[in-house]
């Protein structure tokens, strides 16, 4: 099971240096480039995402101290489920225009 929530932690990592990358430097995964319209939306989810999988996985190897499951279960999907949210309101909404343009 250890090896379960390690995998867990390094994808959060992950996840996290990559929302940090596109907040920073509007960066975003080459696959995802063509469907991303808010890429700032995106930097978030992901962020989010990233914190609920690292979060989960230090409570589970005792880093932090661990509140009851329920606080663990209920605040880490709210964290993941949020984070799914902004990233499909990244790909659904539309382009920002400004009005002068042509």
């Amino acid at each position: 099971m250890a090896w379960v929530v390690g995998t867990g932690l390094l994808l959060g990592l992950l996840l996290i240096a990559m929302g940090t990358a596109t907040l920073r430097t509007g960066w975003i995964v080459p696959t995802a480039r063509r469907h991303v319209t808010r890429p700032q939306l995106h930097g978030l989810g992901t962020l989010l995402m990233g914190t609920s999988l690292v979060l989960q996985s230090l409570m589970y190897f005792g880093a932090l101290p661990s509140p009851s499951w329920e606080a663990r279960f209920y605040g880490g999907n709210a964290l993941l489920l949020g984070g799914m949210l902004l990233l499909i309101l990244s790909q659904t909404l539309p382009l920002r225009r400004s009005r002068d343009h042509a």
